[in-house]
C-alpha cells in the first residue's frame, strides 16, 4: 500500500491516461496501480500524493476528513488587511461559498524553484506571495479566491498537506517519494 508524495510540475496534467502533446503522471511515477488522492489543475504546481489503497484515497479526499492544505499564491497586486479579511472569511463565489482559512502575506519563497515557463513580468505590476490554508479544495478555489478579492492569482505551489510539506520532504518539480501514512497528521 504505497502513499507516493509527489512534486507536479506546471502544466503537467493530473491524471495517467496518455495526452497528445501534454504531460501527464505517467512521464513521472511509473509506480502501477497508484492514483492521485485529490488534484492539481495544469497551471498549479506542487504536492500530490498517490495510493493504490481505495480507502486511504477516501480517507484523505472525503470533504469530512481533507488534510488541511497550504498553497504559496503569487499574485497581482499587494492586498491590504480588508483584502486578506476577505479573503479568510467566507466568501461567496457563486455556485458556493468557502469555509473560512488562513491567509497571510509572506516574503517570497527563497527555496522555491525558477518556474518553467516564468510568470508573465510587469515592471510597473507589483505581485505579492501568500499562504492559504484550506480545510476544503474545491476545483480552482483558490485561484477563484484571489480573483474575488481582485488580486489575481499568477502562481500557485501546495506546499503542504497535513503533516507532510515541502520542508518536511524537500522534493524538486518530477520528483517522487514513498512516505508513510501517519506522516500525513500533523505533529
Amino acid at each position: 500500500m504505497p502513499l507516493i508524495l509527489f512534486n507536479k510540475p506546471f502544466q503537467v496534467l493530473c491524471q495517467f491516461s496518455p495526452q497528445p502533446e501534454r504531460e501527464t503522471l505517467a512521464d513521472y511515477v511509473k509506480v502501477p496501480n497508484v492514483y492521485p488522492a485529490g488534484r492539481l489543475d495544469a497551471d498549479s504546481e506542487g504536492l500530490l500524493l498517490l495510493t493504490d489503497d481505495g480507502k486511504l484515497q477516501h480517507e484523505i479526499a472525503h470533504p469530512e476528513r481533507k488534510e488541511a492544505k497550504v498553497y504559496l499564491v503569487q499574485v497581482e497586486g499587494v492586498p491590504d488587511a480588508a483584502a486578506l479579511a476577505r479573503l479568510q472569511a467566507p466568501l461567496d463565489l457563486g455556485d458556493f461559498t468557502t469555509k473560512p482559512c488562513q491567509a497571510v502575506r509572506i516574503a517570497e519563497p527563497g527555496w522555491l524553484w525558477p518556474r518553467h515557463p516564468p510568470i508573465r513580468s510587469r515592471a510597473d505590476a507589483p505581485t505579492a506571495w501568500l499562504a492559504i490554508t484550506l480545510q476544503e479544495g474545491k476545483n480552482r478555489q483558490v485561484r477563484r479566491m484571489t480573483a474575488a478579492i481582485g488580486h489575481p492569482t499568477l502562481r500557485l505551489v501546495r506546499s503542504a498537506i497535513g503533516g507532510i510539506s515541502l520542508a518536511s520532504h524537500p522534493l524538486m518539480p518530477g520528483e517522487w517519494m514513498e512516505v508513510a501514512p501517519r506522516d500525513l497528521k500533523p505533529r
